[in-house]
């Protein structure tokens, strides 16, 4: 069965952040409470019927919620800093939140031990180390991203550091 999809237009803001700027639309208060439920926020958002991608409705402060658009959509669809957006919103009933790399999936599958760490860790961080994984166009460095990641939770015994991730992979561009 398909999820029902809510449609509706708005403007691409460009908020000030600690960090730097973010670029967020704002979901009417009606639509994201028909997606919300208990801590679950998760869901999948198209823009202008071009560019797909696994969201969350993320809280405003005031009652509301916001989606964050990040510069890798804002490029694909060569938006402006206000520029109008036509969004359809599903709810995502993924397991992840987000798209699983069928490179990881496979692994998860004969690697039980990487499996039960992957899986202790929470949905959050799940989600990221799924991003990612699946960011690589090529299969190939896909499989390898997994692999470290599934390697180095075992070595640590389920504990992550992105820090320490990130030399993981370093080491192993470096081998090769």
């Amino acid at each position: 069965m398909t999820e029902p999809t809510v449609e509706f237009k708005t403007q691409l803001e460009r908020k000030p952040s600690s960090l730097s700027w973010n670029f967020t639309i704002d979901v009417p208060i009606e639509i994201a409470n028909q997606f919300v439920e208990k801590d679950n926020r998760r869901v999948i958002c198209t823009l202008n019927e071009a560019c797909e991608f696994h969201a969350a409705l993320m809280p405003n402060g005031n009652g509301g919620f916001f989606i964050t658009i990040n510069s890798e959509i804002r490029k694909k669809l060569k938006l402006g800093e206000t520029a109008e957006l036509h969004v359809q919103l599903k709810k995502d009933k993924s397991k992840y939140g987000i798209h699983l790399p069928e490179e990881m999936e496979e692994l998860l599958l004969v690697d039980e031990e990487g499996s039960t760490f992957f899986h202790r860790l929470t949905a959050g961080k799940q989600r990221t180390l799924l991003h990612i994984i699946g960011k690589p166009k090529s299969s190939a460095i896909r499989l390898k991203k997994a692999v470290v990641v599934l390697d180095y939770l075992k070595t640590n015994n389920g504990q992550l550091d992105f820090k320490l991730l990130n030399i993981a992979f370093k080491e192993s561009n470096q081998r090769g």
